[in-house]
């Protein structure tokens, strides 16, 4: 069923469970699927979702739509509902970036939604009845911000929760997707890199195929092709990028800087900063933050010392 996937095994093991149980019941949850940015989650959902059978033991078909381009329930109803449930249809509907659903289409979900012995829904939109049954449609979502979903809407979801990927699933990955053979020398370099995330490996393997194309008699690569590729494109140690770089260089001028301060030196707005440049200096232990504000821990300056080298 999953084959394509790498690492995921405890999700992916409840997965399959859920469409066992759908292929002889026709029922499976409705499901949301969280994850960070590059895990995987939208794979997975549509990898599920494609594995959902009729009544008849065809493929379902499946609704797709990114939450960030619905602006209301009017758009909803006639875009995804009511063409998904007219005239007894079988449906799956994925709706990706769950937390960017607008108020009034939550509401509307609630009703959808709701868990009961009989298994279906009946929701009244502009005087008109249309019944969600769940041996026909399953919902889907996928979404990085669970804590901005309605939680009244998340009660009424099996929540799925992917695993980190080791170092050996992002091996693989990158291992997959390369087209030289990696030298095994390499692979301790290469995986920092790729940040813990599914993504970042691939787009780092997609980096040593145009090195490949760029060099076209190399038939291996390994820790020269490495530091050559290092070179040209300017890679960072730990695939930090240059202004996670800056940031660091800032916070070690003094003992704290307040996210205030920050801000107006790297002219980057708060949230910014806090979404895009310091979750990632957090996990790695190069900075903290301290109730005053924030300051570069001892790795951090480690780590400056090492790029001056």
């Amino acid at each position: 069923m999953f084959d394509h996937v790498i690492g995921q095994r405890k999700t992916i093991k409840k997965l399959k469970f859920f469409i066992k149980a759908q292929n002889k019941t026709g029922i499976s949850p409705n499901i949301m699927f969280i994850a960070p940015k590059g895990c995987g989650k939208t794979m997975l959902a549509e990898s599920y979702a494609k594995n959902l059978r009729t009544a008849k033991g065809q493929e379902r078909p499946t609704a797709y739509l990114n939450c960030s381009t619905l602006k209301n329930l009017s758009q909803f109803m006639e875009q995804v509902l009511i063409p998904c449930t007219s005239t007894g249809r079988e449906c799956s509907i994925f709706l990706d970036e769950a937390s960017e659903i607008p108020r009034d289409v939550s509401m509307g979900l609630l009703t959808m939604l709701n868990p009961n012995r009989n298994n279906r829904n009946v929701f009244i939109y502009e005087g008109e009845s249309f019944e969600i049954d769940f041996r026909r449609t399953t919902f889907l979502f996928a979404t990085t911000e669970a804590h901005q979903v309605f939680h009244a809407l998340m009660d009424r979801l099996e929540r799925v929760d992917l695993e980190e990927y080791s170092c050996e699933d992002l091996s693989q990955i990158v291992k997959g997707e390369a087209k030289l053979p990696l030298s095994p020398s390499v692979m301790k370099h290469l995986m920092p890199i790729a940040r813990g995330n599914g993504r970042d490996a691939v787009l780092l393997a997609k980096k040593i195929n145009d090195w490949a194309i760029n060099n076209p008699s190399a038939k291996k690569f390994g820790i020269n092709e490495w530091r050559d590729l290092v070179e040209n494109i300017n890679i960072l140690p730990l695939g930090l990028n240059p202004n996670e770089v800056k940031l660091l260089r800032i916070l070690a001028e003094r003992p704290v800087t307040t996210l205030t301060g920050l801000s107006a030196r790297t002219m980057m707005s708060k949230t910014s900063l806090q979404k895009d440049l310091e979750l990632y200096l957090q996990k790695l232990n190069l900075m903290e933050i301290v109730p005053n504000g924030r300051k570069i821990t001892r790795k951090g300056k480690d780590y400056l010392d090492g790029l001056e080298e």
